[in-house]
C-alpha cells in the first residue's frame, strides 16, 4: 500500500510542475491549494530535496521548484523516495533485507518478484506530466 507520505509528495511535485515556468514556488502556497499541513509538508520536502527531484531556496522569494522536466520524473522515481525498501512487496525483497536463508526453497518469491515487477513497470509509465493533462488527473486517484 502506497503511504500518505507518497500521496501527497506526488501531490506536491505536480502542483510544482504546473507551477515551474514561474520561478520558485512557496511552500505554503503549495500547502493552501493541495490542503495539506505545512508540518507534514516539512517531513516531505527535504526527502524530496536530497532525491534530486527538487530543489529550494530560504528567504525572500524562495521556495522550491522541479528540478527536472515533468516529463522526466516518474511516479516510481517518487514512491521509491517516499516509501523506501524499493517498493518491495514482501520483507525478504526489500533493498536492505539480508539474504533469506528459505529463498532457495521459496515457492512463492517468483510471484512477489513478478508483482514487483509489474508495479514498477506501471508506475515508470506514469509522468509528472501524465497527471497534469487532464484537470482531474485523468484516472489515476492520489
Amino acid at each position: 500500500m502506497i503511504s500518505t507520505r507518497g500521496r501527497y509528495a506526488i501531490r506536491v511535485l505536480v502542483d510544482l510542475a504546473e507551477r515551474r515556468n514561474g520561478g520558485y514556488v512557496p511552500m505554503k502556497d503549495v500547502a493552501g491549494r493541495q490542503e495539506l499541513s505545512l508540518k507534514y509538508m516539512e517531513q516531505i520536502l527535504p526527502l524530496l530535496v536530497r532525491s534530486g527531484l527538487i530543489e529550494g531556496i530560504h528567504g525572500k522569494g524562495g521556495g522550491y521548484r522541479l528540478r527536472r522536466e515533468p516529463e522526466d520524473i516518474s511516479v516510481w522515481d517518487v514512491l521509491t523516495v517516499t516509501e523506501g525498501g524499493g517498493m518491495a512487496p514482501v520483507a525478504c525483497l526489500a533493498e536492505d533485507a539480508p539474504a533469506c536463508g528459505r529463498r532457495g526453497e521459496c515457492r512463492t518469491i517468483a510471484m512477489w518478484e513478478g508483482y514487483r515487477r509489474l508495479t514498477e513497470d506501471y508506475f515508470r509509465g506514469i509522468s509528472l506530466a501524465d497527471l497534469m493533462r487532464t484537470e482531474d488527473g485523468g484516472s489515476y486517484v492520489i
